[in-house]
């Protein structure tokens, strides 16, 4: 694989305004924060398309796999490939969670939890602030 996608604080809070994303971005993409529950832009977004990562581009979700969790952040059974995505041992706050970065440039992007009601049995739980959304 090749190594990620490397910039200074500096760079990726140019890069985020650049793109018009969300205040809260750098804070949850670059320093693993989150948005508060339903507050996320993309947690009631049903539109066909795709979901990328708001720092570097990197198809991260389809629309297919989008559902309604009722947890508050947008809801996903499966990344768009398999390596689309690195997984991570969270042990902050007092808990064992699985932590979601991207693989291109390692952006936080959520957690994911084994309670998901597909096939697959996950829940990516996502922040908003993290995507992109294309539509199709």
């Amino acid at each position: 694989m090749p190594a990620k996608i490397q910039k200074t604080d500096a760079e990726w809070k140019a890069l985020l305004a650049e793109k018009g994303a969300e205040p809260v971005a750098f804070e949850v993409t670059r320093r693993a924060g989150t948005e508060r529950a339903f507050t996320g832009k993309y947690e009631s977004v049903w539109a066909d398309g795709s979901y990328h990562c708001i720092c570097c581009g990197a198809k991260l979700f389809e629309s297919t796999t989008k559902f309604d969790a009722g947890c508050g952040w947008p809801s996903f059974s499966q990344a768009a490939t398999p390596d689309a995505i690195e997984e991570h041992v969270d042990r902050k706050y007092g808990m064992v969670r699985t932590e979601t970065v991207c693989a291109s440039c390692g952006a936080h992007l959520g957690h994911v939890f084994p309670d998901g009601p597909t096939e697959t049995g996950l829940r990516y739980c996502m922040n908003s602030a993290a995507l992109n959304f294309v539509p199709e």
